[in-house]
C-alpha cells in the first residue's frame, strides 16, 4: 500500500506546476489548463485525506470542486471562443481589453 504522503507530494507537485503555468504563460488556453491542473491537484489531496481519515467529507468536496471546474470550463471556453472569433490570438492582453 502506498503511503498517503506520496499522494500529497504528487498533489503538491501538480499544484506547483499549475501555478507555474499560470504565472509564466501568456496564452489563455494554457493558463486555463494550468488552473485545471491545480484543481485536480486539490482533488487528489482531498481524496488522499478522505481515504486516510475514512471520512466521506473529502469526497464530497471533490464533487463540489468538479462541479465548479465544469462551470468554469463552460464560461471560460465561451469567453475564449468569443475572443478568438474577434482576434486571431488569445493572449491575456486580449482579455484585459474586455474591461471596456
Amino acid at each position: 500500500m502506498i503511503p498517503v504522503s506520496w499522494y500529497l507530494i504528487v498533489g503538491a507537485l501538480l499544484f506547483g506546476l499549475g501555478a507555474f503555468g499560470v504565472l509564466i504563460r501568456r496564452n489563455v488556453l494554457v493558463m486555463f489548463m494550468s488552473i485545471e491542473l491545480m484543481l485536480n491537484a486539490v482533488n487528489l489531496t482531498f481524496v488522499s485525506y478522505a481515504r486516510a481519515l475514512n471520512d466521506v467529507g473529502g469526497e464530497v468536496a471533490v464533487f463540489f470542486v468538479l462541479v465548479v471546474a465544469a462551470a468554469e470550463v463552460v464560461v471560460g471556453l465561451g469567453i475564449i471562443v468569443a475572443l478568438f472569433r474577434r482576434r486571431a490570438s488569445v493572449t491575456i492582453d486580449d482579455i484585459a481589453r474586455l474591461k471596456g
